[in-house]
């Protein structure tokens, strides 16, 4: 679960700390431009970086230095906490004068307050604390290092910790690059939902019985739901077919010819299959209720945050009032900044004095952070 994500010198956050230790839910909110699909960025950079992305130009740019302060190091850090034992990243990175692309300034992996390994500049010290050894080599200034240092066994922590980072899910789904099709397999889904197919056909080819669970939410938010088949077109190629059944007639429909809202009520329902069947995951979904209509929202975000319980977690943005309602002011983050030239703030809901109703306040802007 994650505890942490610390961030400084990253576009409009600057010294920016989202504290969410024990929280199985989360909503961010704020205007436009305050910071909340940053926040997701972010956390796609460490995906990135675990599922295999480590160099440094295909995960931050001169750009991404907040009002242009090249010369304060950009600093990622995130704590999770794996099987009871903390887990904290940290990762900087540095444009030093008249150098085109960033690289890397440091990093760290710390197991309950432990080093796994560490970095400076270009040398990595790997730390092994049973023989009280230290072991170091040199990386590419340009390259992350995480990602390239070999796993020892199945509870190496360096494993536990990729693997939980490969298997986030971070969503802002485009509908319209949903497609049921497939050439191939995957669990880790693009942020855009562009390879849903590619991950129904991993999530039921690994875990056939996912597919009752899916089944089972698709059934309630769509009763004449008789079943879907991703059906085999080619030697490695599949497609998702929905069938409809209503008075004694049935009624077959290509995946990619359904609605925007109604293909997001099959991503839900496999980001609800696969908390469940290789979970427990941590989710960030970027406005998840952009495609449902007003009566059918409050029952979605509802589903999604039932659903991440335990050690799993799930962490949303929403303009949306239906949305916002779901969520109490102890797990609601309000972001914001008096302008462009400001970093982002972010308060609990609860510590802020909200005159009136909060959904009127918002419309109205009079939240004061």
């Amino acid at each position: 679960m994650l505890q942490r994500l610390y961030v400084h010198n990253f576009r409009c956050l600057e010294n920016f700390e989202l504290p969410i230790k024990g929280m199985p839910s989360a909503l961010l909110i704020g205007k436009n431009g305050a910071g909340k699909s940053t926040t997701s960025v972010v956390l796609q950079v460490f995906q990135s970086i675990s599922r295999g992305i480590n160099r440094v130009r295909d995960l931050v740019n001169a750009k991404d230095f907040a009002r242009g302060r090249s010369d304060v190091p950009i600093r990622f850090e995130i704590e999770v906490l794996l099987n009871e034992k903390l887990y904290k990243y940290v990762l900087a990175f540095e444009l030093p004068e008249k150098f085109k692309e960033l690289r890397v300034f440091e990093e760290q992996l710390l197991v309950g307050g432990v080093p796994i390994y560490s970095r400076k500049e270009a040398q990595v010290t790997l730390h092994t604390s049973s023989q009280n050894r230290e072991a170091q080599f040199l990386v590419d200034w340009h390259l992350v290092a995480l990602p390239v240092i070999q796993e020892q066994s199945e509870t190496d922590p360096l494993r536990i910790f990729k693997t939980w980072l490969a298997r986030t899910i971070i969503l802002a789904p485009i509908a319209s690059l949903m497609t049921g099709d497939s050439n191939g397999e995957t669990l880790e889904p693009k942020r855009d939902g562009s390879n849903f197919g590619e991950w129904v056909s991993g999530l039921l080819s690994r875990y056939p019985a996912a597919y009752t669970q899916v089944d089972k939410y698709l059934r309630e938010v769509m009763p004449d739901i008789q079943d879907f088949l991703n059906e085999q077109i080619g030697k490695d190629s599949k497609s998702m077919i929905v069938r409809f059944e209503a008075n004694n007639a049935n009624l077959s429909v290509d995946f990619k010819d359904l609605s925007d809202g109604e293909k997001c009520f099959f991503l839900c329902a496999v980001v609800l299959a696969a908390n469940k069947s290789y979970g427990p995951l941590f989710c960030f979904w970027d406005e998840p209720d952009n495609y449902i209509s007003l009566s059918e929202v409050g029952d979605f975000v509802t589903s999604l945050r039932r659903s991440f319980q335990g050690n799993s977690q799930i962490l949303v943005t929403s303009h949306n009032p239906e949305a916002i309602r779901k969520f109490s002011n102890e797990n609601t983050f309000v972001l914001g900044r008096k302008s462009h030239l400001e970093p982002t703030l972010v308060r609990l809901l609860n510590e802020i004095p909200v005159p009136g109703d909060l959904i009127t306040t918002l419309i109205l802007g009079d939240i004061e952070l």
